[in-house]
C-alpha cells in the first residue's frame, strides 16, 4: 500500500469535506489558486449506500461528486454508511477511480445520515466503526484509510480508563478507533451534541496525540475546528503536536488560503470579485444541471464583504439566477468604482 500521508511534511494541511461547498467546482478553483502549496483535498461526503443501491440515474448523480482533476492531488474520497459491505464496494470504486485515499465519515450530525446509523451515530457503535475500517481496507488494499470523527456523541468520550474489573483493555472512542489501525484520524474537537455551537477544544486534540503515543500507534492525528488560516493552523499544530490541521469554514471566499501568498491575500477587490465570477461559471458548467444555483449564495456572502458598496452588491448577487447575471453585476460594480477612483 502506498500511504501518501506518511510522505507529507509535518504539519500538513487538509481541506475539509463540506457538503455543498467543497464540490468539484470549488475544489478546482482551490487547486488553481492555492497550488503549488501542498495540502490534502477531500471530496464532499458521498453515500456508499446510494452508490450500491441507487438506479442508473441516481448513481450517475452521485458519481459527479467523485469527479476530480490531477491538480487536486493528493485527493481523498469520503464516504458515509453503516454497512460494511457497501463501504467495501465504495472503497473499491475509489481505488478504481484513482483516488489517493479513502475516508469514512464518523462525525456528521445530520439527522438523515444518523437515521442510517452512519456519520456521528457510529460513535455509539464502535464495533461497527471498526468493521467499516476493515471493510474499506478490503475494498481498497492499495489506499490508506482515514476516519473523520468527533470527541464523542452526547459527551466527550475520547478516552476512558481501563476497566476496574481486571480488564486491561483501554476504553474510550479514540483507543477503539486506533485499534482498527486507520492511517489517519481527523478529530473535530467538539462532540456531536455541541455541533459547532461552542469553541473547538484543541486541548483535546493534544490529548488525542498523547493517547496515540501512549498506545504506540502509528496512526496520524489531525485536528479540526475553528481554524481560519494557515498561521492559526501552524500555531494549533505546534501547541498540540498534531500531525496536521484540517481547515473548513476558513476556505469560504479564500480559495487561495493554502498558498500563503501575500499577493493573493492582499489582492485588489476587483480581482477577488473576478475570482468569484470564475467560481460561479465553474459551478454552472460542472454542476448546474444537478445542483441548485442557490448554493452559490453562501459563497457570495464570503467573497463580497469588507469593502465600500459590498452590502449593496451582495444583496444584488443574492437575487442572481445564473452566472451571466453575476458577471454583469460584478462588471457594473467594478466599472462604477473605477470611475470613482476607488
Amino acid at each position: 500500500m502506498k500511504n501518501f500521508w506518511a510522505e507529507l511534511p509535518r504539519p500538513f494541511f487538509v481541506l475539509a469535506p463540506l457538503a455543498n461547498v467543497t464540490d468539484a467546482a470549488f475544489r478546482r478553483l482551490i487547486a488553481k489558486y492555492s497550488k503549488p502549496a501542498q495540502f490534502v483535498t477531500y471530496t464532499e461526503f458521498v453515500s456508499a449506500d446510494g452508490l450500491c443501491k441507487a438506479g442508473p440515474e441516481g448513481r450517475a448523480k452521485l458519481m459527479r461528486d467523485l469527479v476530480y482533476t490531477e491538480a487536486e492531488r493528493p485527493i481523498v474520497a469520503q464516504f458515509f454508511t453503516s454497512t460494511p459491505e457497501h463501504m467495501e464496494r465504495a472503497a473499491a470504486l475509489a481505488q478504481e477511480l484513482g483516488f489517493d485515499g479513502v475516508d469514512i465519515n464518523m462525525g456528521c450530525p445530520d439527522k438523515t445520515i444518523e437515521k442510517q446509523g452512519a456519520g456521528a451515530k457510529l460513535i455509539l457503535t464502535p464495533e461497527r466503526a471498526q468493521e467499516l475500517v476493515a471493510a474499506a481496507k478490503r475494498g481498497a488494499p492499495n489506499l490508506p484509510i482515514s476516519v473523520k470523527t468527533r470527541l464523542g456523541y452526547n459527551k466527550d468520550i475520547l478516552d476512558e480508563p481501563a476497566s476496574t474489573r481486571g480488564d486491561s483493555t483501554r476504553g474510550g472512542w479514540l483507543p477503539k478507533l486506533l485499534a482498527a489501525e486507520p492511517a489517519v484520524i481527523i478529530i473535530h474537537a467538539r462532540t456531536r451534541k455541541e455541533m459547532s455551537l461552542v469553541p473547538a477544544r484543541w486541548e483535546r486534540v493534544k490529548r488525542a496525540v498523547e493517547i496515540r503515543n501512549e498506545l504506540g500507534s502509528k496512526t496520524l492525528i489531525v485536528g479540526n475546528g475553528d481554524v481560519k488560516n494557515r498561521e492559526e493552523g501552524l500555531q494549533r499544530a505546534q501547541e498540540t503536536g498534531a500531525d496536521g490541521v484540517m481547515i473548513g469554514r476558513g476556505i469560504f471566499g479564500t480559495p487561495w488560503l493554502f498558498s500563503n501568498s501575500y499577493e493573493l491575500e492582499n489582492m485588489p477587490v476587483a480581482e477577488k470579485l473576478k475570482i468569484a465570477v470564475e467560481h460561479t461559471k465553474l459551478f454552472e458548467e460542472l454542476l448546474g444541471d444537478i445542483k441548485s444555483f442557490a448554493i452559490m449564495k453562501k459563497h457570495f456572502k464570503a467573497y463580497v464583504e469588507g469593502f465600500p458598496g459590498a452590502k449593496e452588491l451582495r444583496m444584488q448577487l443574492m437575487e442572481a439566477e445564473n452566472a451571466a447575471q453575476v458577471e454583469r453585476l460584478v462588471e457594473e460594480y467594478i466599472l462604477k468604482n473605477d470611475e470613482k477612483g476607488e
